[in-house]
């Protein structure tokens, strides 16, 4: 049997992630001398927790052995989410970045380092950015690349930012 494509992969995973209510960010498939590593990386819009990822693990890994997608060849599964430095790409990232710190290179004038205060769920939208107390509307088709700036120490948010019950 031949080995099993990407998107062979993709295309039984994602109803698994998805019916865990997650987004499949991305799969690879790499050979791990006499195995293959499947990575399959899961995002939602609330995180996802370790609970979570041994959930949709064991599902997965009941699709892929009850498929023929993977053959006799044995296979290590590593089901994950997203590091922070994952690049924002798609509206969604965007939109579970809201209130992070961001790093943007548009791709005309100087990089800006702004906080993510709303994003369009739309790919034709953009994100609006508090750039020093300033607001700032920037098309997605105007970023040449971003992503999250981790914060080791982050101010308290303001009164009127805190949620009350």
């Amino acid at each position: 049997m031949a080995a099993p494509s990407r998107e062979d992969l993709v295309g039984l995973v994602t109803p698994v992630v998805e019916s865990a209510g997650l987004d499949l960010e991305n799969l690879t498939l790499t050979p791990a001398g006499k195995r293959r590593m499947v990575r399959v990386i899961v995002d939602g819009d609330d995180g996802v927790d370790l609970d979570v990822v041994a959930s949709v693990s064991r599902a997965v890994a009941d699709a892929l052995d009850e498929s023929e997608a993977m053959g006799e060849t044995p296979y290590v599964l590593e089901v994950t989410s997203p590091g922070v430095d994952r690049a924002l790409t798609l509206p969604r990232h965007w939109r579970r970045a809201r209130t992070r710190l961001v790093e943007v290179t548009p791709r005309e004038g100087a990089d800006l380092l702004g906080r993510v205060v709303d994003a369009d769920d739309d790919a034709g939208g953009g994100v609006t950015l508090d750039i020093d107390g300033n607001t700032r509307h920037v098309p997605y088709s105007d970023i040449s690349r971003a992503k999250v700036r981790v914060e080791f120490t982050r101010s308290a948010p303001a009164d009127d930012e805190i949620d009350e019950e």
